[in-house]
């Protein structure tokens, strides 16, 4: 494979303002369909269908354990063009799959619930074709995102690929708040609405419109994006696996995680992503039932409730890049999102006790707020820390961990509201409502916040370097010798 230097677009031609707001026109269908997963579904499924939260949050759950494949998709990427383009024919694949998945769970979560219902021996069975649906859209989803972001970088020169990659963090976010209105106006019909018969016609027309548009607006978003590479002298576009081929001090996959054991201060940081995750997201597989059980809000309407989440998220992620960063530096403003999250969370709390819906709805704007704030500052801070000559390896060991921190705030999220309901059952059975359950859910989610903050007091961003570039000397040292 020919270096960088004899490729074309080792030096790309950049993208415009109008062509980078394009390109994220897939980023926004992606958090479109997160919120219909991670909300929509989810409340369905352990609200109207009463399935245990453990068996919701364990079967989403498999959406992130299978991340690391993400990899090895980059790599088939990067070796393995397809009609000469090494990045449209994987993405417009994976988002064909994943809409296709998006379209048979519906039909797949009411027949698990209807086997379960009436006790089936095929129960296993469902719930594993349950698990295992979650796991392929999970594939299918890393299959398109990670050529995608390739295609960012290969597309982008270093001056504007953060002003890039900011506008489509923001596209995202953007995606979210979009699919909860879209929620909100298409399913207005289902409040108070528990036939199952009713609800799976609706829900499976819903979901068929909307992997309409996302397949329709990701061709927008990436046609004539990649240009046609040469096959004469196997020219590729500039890659990781392309330097990394070249490079004799690239760390490889057991080296890498021998880097990441060998530092106190490389596991701080990683233990604080790992915590800071789980602090962002414990409560998502439960957020839409609190709304419906301890709020008496329909579908619709707590559909709405990631549009408010979003539009503060969107607001905390500009503020902090704007203005709080640079004002604060990087560490004291991610302090500062740690402790916003926990207070807001604590306020969720509370909020349960008042029982009004604006109240829940403005203690979410300013969870996402913090969670902006915390999310932009933790991002930038990582980037700080991460080692020029084993860049691929931090960023990729970094992502790792928020997935499957993701993924295990998916399993503990539902798993603490069951073991809350028992502990209710058992000890507060003269209280009605389903509120100590998800107080509990919540609490442990603010605690967890509050690690997170206490681990970055432990964190030196000086030593982290200096441990860090010893550490991968040494690393390399010892796999030379």
């Amino acid at each position: 494979m020919v270096g960088a230097h004899n490729n074309p677009l080792a030096n790309p031609p950049g993208l415009s303002l109008p062509s980078v707001l394009r390109l994220g026109l897939f980023q926004g269908c992606l958090g479109c369909l997160a919120v219909i997963f991670a909300g929509l579904l989810n409340r369905v499924m352990i609200s109207e269908l009463g399935l245990p939260g453990l068996l919701v949050g364990g079967a989403l759950a498999f959406e992130q354990i299978v991340a690391p494949a993400r990899v090895w998709f980059g790599q088939i990427s990067d070796a393995h063009p397809i009609a000469g383009r090494h990045r449209l024919p994987y993405i417009w694949l994976g988002t064909a799959l994943f809409c296709g998945l998006a379209v048979l769970s519906v039909p797949l979560i009411f027949h698990v619930a209807s086997v379960l219902r009436e006790g089936s021996s095929a129960a296993p069975m469902a719930i594993a074709a349950l698990c295992g649906l979650f796991a392929a859209y999970g594939l299918a989803v890393s299959l398109a995102t990670t050529p995608y972001l390739a295609l960012v970088i290969d597309r982008t020169t270093e001056k504007e690929r953060p002003r890039a990659v900011g506008l489509i963090w923001c596209l995202l976010t953007v995606g979210i708040v979009v699919g909860a209105i879209a929620i909100g106006l298409s399913l207005r019909g289902l409040d108070g609405v528990t036939d199952p018969a009713v609800l799976r016609r609706v829900l499976l027309g819903f979901m068929g419109r909307v992997v309409l548009v996302v397949l329709t607006l990701t061709v927008v978003a990436t046609l004539g994006m990649e240009p046609r590479w040469r096959r004469a002298g196997h020219v590729s576009p500039p890659s990781v696996a392309t330097v990394s081929s070249e490079r004799e001090d690239g760390p490889t996959l057991r080296q890498a995680w021998s880097l990441i054991t060998s530092s106190r201060q490389v596991l701080v940081f990683f233990t604080f992503l790992v915590l800071f995750t789980l602090g962002l997201f414990l409560q998502d597989p439960i957020l839409e039932s609190y709304g419906a059980e301890v709020f008496g809000m329909p579908i619709a309407a707590t559909a709405s409730l990631n549009a408010v989440w979003g539009i503060g998220t969107l607001i905390g992620l500009l503020l902090a890049g704007l203005w709080l960063v640079p004002r604060l530096g990087k560490l004291s403003a991610a302090r500062l999102g740690c402790q916003l999250i926990a207070a807001s969370l604590a306020l969720l709390v509370v909020a349960g006790f008042i029982g009004r819906v604006p109240v829940l709805q403005g203690v979410l704007f300013l969870f996402g707020l913090a969670a902006g704030i915390g999310t932009n500052s933790a991002l930038v801070l990582m980037l700080d820390l991460t080692l020029p000559q084993a860049a691929g390896t931090f960023v990729g060991l970094w992502g790792l961990g928020q997935a499957l921190s993701r993924a295990m705030g998916k399993v503990l999220g539902g798993g603490l509201l069951d073991a809350g309901r028992l502990l209710q059952e058992r000890w507060l059975p003269q209280v009605s409502t389903a509120l100590p359950a998800f107080a509990l859910v919540l609490g442990v989610e603010t605690l967890v916040a509050l690690t997170a903050w206490l681990m970055l007091s432990r964190l030196n961003p000086r030593q982290f370097r200096e441990d860090a570039g010893r550490s991968l000397n040494r690393v390399l040292a010892v796999e030379l010798g």
